[in-house]
């Protein structure tokens, strides 16, 4: 069965700040739920064959212990060959080696690799197979880097195709059909209705920082960030001693901050007394952020 509605969530932050954890727990909720469920990570250290415990590379995976769900971590050295070859492919038998070695040379741009990681994470979304489609992205900045090219390649290629033919990803002839799948991936990610862009966050200066640039960036590109996720909260129970008593005062600090910032869902996870690990483990997570957790405002 095809859906034609798939939604998208995307999940993006600062490294270390738990994204791929409250990925994961999200995407455990959803195949609870019964939705035909994927996680994909487009970070090139992406480690979620660690989190739930089980290989999964640069292939579609079936997650054990739970039904409806599936994994991939893109690999970008291999998503940049199969984005390669996808051009290349019709030339093959239309022109020499000699043709076929320039074509290859003019593919070889310092962007290629970025849309190649694009590319990948673009077919997902126009597949239709799945209810929903979780993105585990790179930190931050790489992530409004991926996001920016496209958007600016649009009128890059139109204006190449009028001068030398010549893209940062090679040449127009060969890219051209891209650009409207491109573009309708790009309507997608602006679509609130079909796309979820949630950051998550630590209750620090840096984080926070760095969250606000980002939503900000996101906005300039007509993409609008639908929620946060406050993590590493330490619990009120935990704060006898002076240590934990000043963290937690500091914590509180920001997160009052941050309710001024951002006038949209907010959700706070307490710190974790082991690390988060296992189907298991992501149930008990995804309960705290869909259920039992704090939603401080919808």
């Amino acid at each position: 069965m095809y859906h034609l509605k798939t939604k998208f969530i995307f999940f993006s932050g600062k490294g270390g700040v738990g994204k791929t954890s409250m990925a994961c727990a999200t995407a455990v909720y959803w195949a609870n739920q019964g939705k035909k469920t994927l996680i994909v990570t487009t970070d090139p250290a992406g480690n979620l064959s660690d989190v739930f415990e089980q290989e999964i590379r640069h292939n579609i995976t079936s997650i054990g212990g739970a039904d409806n769900l599936s994994a991939m971590e893109i690999d970008p050295d291999i998503a940049t060959r199969e984005y390669k070859e996808r051009l290349l492919a019709p030339m093959r038998e239309l022109f020499d080696d000699e043709i076929l070695k320039i074509a290859e040379e003019q593919l070889s741009g310092p962007c290629t690799e970025e849309m190649a990681s694009f590319d990948k994470f673009v077919n997902f979304m126009e597949d239709g197979i799945y209810d929903v489609i979780i993105f585990d992205t790179a930190p931050t900045g790489h992530t409004i880097r991926l996001l920016e090219l496209p958007v600016d390649w649009s009128k890059h290629i139109e204006d190449s195709a009028k001068g030398s033919g010549q893209t940062c990803m090679g040449p127009v002839t060969l890219i051209q059909e891209n650009k409207q799948k491109f573009d309708d991936a790009i309507a997608k990610l602006r679509d609130i209705d079909r796309t979820e862009f949630i950051f998550v966050l630590q209750p620090e200066q840096t984080s926070l920082d760095e969250t606000v640039r980002a939503s900000q960036e996101l906005g300039k590109l007509g993409i609008q960030t639908s929620g946060l996720i406050i993590n590493g909260l330490i619990p009120a129970s935990e704060t006898e001693t002076s240590f934990f008593k000043k963290r937690y005062d500091m914590q509180q600090t920001y997160l009052a901050k941050i309710h001024q910032l951002f006038n949209m869902s907010i959700r706070t996870v307490e710190l974790f007394d082991t690390e988060l690990k296992g189907i298991d483990m992501f149930r008990d997570l995804a309960a705290k952020l869909f259920g039992e957790g704090e939603v401080i405002r919808e």
